[in-house]
Formats: C-alpha cells, sequence, structure tokens
C-alpha cells in the first residue's frame, strides 16, 4: 500500500467493531508479511535525570523536587555490563536535556563502551546539529528516538514553557537533521494524551511519509508513549485501548515495513495482545532511573506497568509462536559488499 493522506484519515475515522476487526486482520497479515514472527527485545539505559526543561507532563521537569543523578563513564559502565549479562545485545541510551552536563563530550565515550559490549547502539536525547549528531554516530550511535510530543504548535508551546525544548521547530527538524549526518535508524512518535490522537497521529503520518520519501535509505521506526498518570494539574486527554489498537493497526496498513515499538508503559496483557498486529518491537526488564539496574537512589522518569523479566517475556513470546530476537543488527554487515 503506497502511503496517502486520504487514507490515513480513514484509517484513523471513528469504526465499527465490525470494521476493527477487518484492520486487525490486515494488520496482521502485512506484519506476518513483512516481519514473520520475529519481535526484536531492546532496554533502556538511563545516563542521567538532569534535565534544563519544564515540560508539564514529565518526571524529569527542572522544577520537579526529585533526586538527580548523572552517571560516571565507570557507572555507566557498570550498568551495561549488568544489562548485558541479562542477555541483552540491543540498548537504547537515554538522557534529560542538560547539555551542560551530558552533552556530546559526555556521551561519545559512554557510546564508544556501549558499541563495545552491544550490537546496536540507539540515543533517545536532546536535539543536536548535524555536526554533533555526525559526532554521536562516529562513536557507534546507529539509532536516533526523538519524538515531537505533540505537533499542535499551541499545545506544544504550552507544555513546555521554558527551556530549550520550547523551540518547536528545532525539534521538529531533528530527526531531519540525523539523517543528513547519516543516522541508519531514526524513530518517530508523539505523548497521548496531551491533544486529540487523531490529530497527532495524522501529523506523524505525514511527517514519516516526508522522512521516508526523502531518507529512503533509512530505517524508521513508530511509537506512541501514553500517559497514564498525569502529574498534579496536568488535565490530559485519556485514549481508550481501542482506540490505542486502531492507531497501531492504522500505521502499520499505512506504513507496511515501518517498526511499530511497544514500551512497559504498557500492561503485559495489552503488549501480549498487540504481537503480532502491527507492534514489532518490545522493552523489557525497563528502569527509568538512573543506575536503576543496580540501585534505586534516583527518581524515575515514569512509572513501569510491565515488570516482567527479560526471560519471561521470551517464555511468553515463544508460547505464542514468536521468535524473541535480542540484537537489532551487527555492526560487520555494514562493511560486507555484496557478491555480484
Amino acid at each position: 500500500m503506497t502511503y496517502s493522506a486520504s487514507a490515513f484519515s480513514r484509517l484513523i475515522s471513528p469504526l465499527s467493531d465490525s470494521e476493527l476487526n477487518k484492520l486487525a486482520t490486515n494488520a496482521k497479515h502485512l506484519t506476518k508479511q513483512h516481519f514473520g514472527n520475529t519481535i526484536q527485545l531492546y532496554i533502556p539505559l538511563y545516563l542521567s535525570n538532569e534535565c534544563c526543561n519544564s515540560c508539564l507532563y514529565c518526571g524529569f521537569n527542572r522544577h520537579q523536587n526529585i533526586k538527580r543523578q548523572t552517571l560516571s563513564l565507570d557507572e555507566a559502565t557498570k550498568q551495561l555490563q549488568i544489562i548485558k549479562d541479562k542477555g541483552f545485545d540491543n540498548i537504547l541510551l537515554l538522557t534529560g536535556e542538560h547539555k551542560a552536563s551530558v552533552g556530546v563530550d559526555y556521551l561519545v565515550p559512554i557510546i564508544k563502551q556501549a558499541q563495545k559490549m552491544f550490537s546496536y547502539v540507539a540515543l533517545e536525547i536532546f536535539p543536536c546539529s548535524t555536526e554533533e549528531y555526525s559526532s554521536l554516530i562516529s562513536a557507534g550511535a546507529s539509532g536516533l528516538t526523538i519524538y515531537q510530543e505533540t505537533y499542535n504548535k499551541e499545545v506544544y508551546s504550552n507544555m513546555h514553557p521554558s527551556g530549550p525544548k520550547k523551540d518547536f521547530s528545532f525539534r521538529f527538524d531533528s530527526p531531519e537533521r540525523a539523517l543528513k549526518a547519516g543516522m541508519r535508524k531514526v524513530g518517530l512518535g508523539f505523548l497521548l494524551g496531551l491533544t486529540d490522537w487523531r490529530e497527532e497521529a495524522y501529523f506523524l503520518a505525514e511527517h514519516l511519509d516526508y522522512l521516508m520519501k526523502n531518507y529512503w535509505k533509512a530505517d524508521f521506526t513508530v511509537s506512541f508513549p501514553r500517559i497514564h498518570k498525569a502529574p498534579d494539574g496536568l488535565d490530559t486527554k485519556t485514549i481508550s485501548d481501542k482506540d490505542f489498537v486502531q492507531m497501531i493497526l492504522a500505521f502499520r496498513i499505512a506504513f507496511p515495513k515501518v517498526g511499530i515499538i511497544l514500551s512497559t508503559r504498557e500492561n503485559a496483557e495489552l503488549r501480549d495482545n498487540l504481537l503480532g498486529l502491527g507492534v514489532t518491537q518490545i522493552s523489557a526488564e525497563s528502569k527509568t532511573n538512573p543506575g536503576g539496574y543496580s540501585d534505586n537512589t534516583s527518581d524515575e522518569q515514569f512509572q513501569v506497568n510491565d515488570a516482567r523479566s527479560l526471560s519471561e517475556i521470551i517464555t511468553a513470546l515463544e508460547k505464542n509462536g514468536f521468535d524473541p530476537v535480542i540484537k537489532d543488527w551487527s555492526t560487520i554487515l555494514s562493511s560486507i559488499s555484496p557478491v555480484l
């Protein structure tokens, strides 16, 4: 299926249960066709919860009275080894937005260390310049996840009253800067609960379609983190499980080859039920605070709702006929020339 805005709008329009079931059948077929039975597993490592922003929805908001911590290289290496010993080979490194403490110079040695230990290293960090992304790629980063949070400029401004993240355009252009720098994989998404999900889904689809057409050599993923427990005083728009599922089905049908990620924000039952219907990658054993894999001396970004271990998730996947994959790709493949 070739993406079109009008066709996607129909996919996310209100549907009856029977219409939704037809979407599910189509999405299941496309997922099987393009991804087989494989489900990729990854784990996040939070390097720091320091942040300069005042995002109203975030536990790392600079005005929050929380225990702050930034891991040193030795501390990060310890966390990496714990994660490696669990069996993971696909890691996502995350920070708050505080370039004075966790800028590119801080990240480069940690990325180099992670690249020695894992076959795939991805980042979820502050927006960077093209030159900064080039430095991170040279250090060993192959993927970048950066959510716009909301594509509604008015809501975006209200949700980010101060800090560098207030710049909507600089954040919006970050995926393209990373792709220009040579990033192999880019993940997009928005935070469910800030405004109408159909509006957000439409603009995410447009953003994704543009990048896929202009950077067709890269791989792409989408993710839809959902606010389950809003901070005090924040009025959020609840999205039902039915609408959440419809959105995932719509993206699978509109973008058959794009990976769809579901994090531990969602509970185990929902995550298990969505496998095969569009979701192709899930996190496991997630800790959302720096140093969380050995202690809990700092505060977390959000509550985890699926606390199963890697082995428990692998067992559940295999029981349901899926093939768990604990690595994304091997860097050695990038140096192999095709046989002609």
